[in-house]
């Protein structure tokens, strides 16, 4: 039986038998959410729609660390 707010069946789905919380509460929330977008694309019915969420937050991670690269100076 499914525990739709503890292990929702798209949370426990996967053939790994781990959840997604248990990769992604290791990285940052943006690198996070686009795994955790890709991990579950396929078990809601909208995979190119969690496709782009998850490009979005790689596209805002991968901004933010170009913002914090050392400019270099003149």
């Amino acid at each position: 039986m499914s525990d739709a707010v503890n292990h929702p069946q798209h949370y426990t789905s996967h053939p790994s038998s781990l959840e997604c919380i248990q990769v992604t509460e290791h990285m940052n929330f943006n690198c996070g959410n686009a795994v955790k977008y890709i991990w579950r694309a396929d078990d809601k019915g909208k995979a190119i729609e969690d496709l782009e969420k998850a490009r979005w937050y790689l596209d805002r991670e991968i901004k933010l660390r170009k913002a914090a690269l050392p400019q270099p100076s003149n």
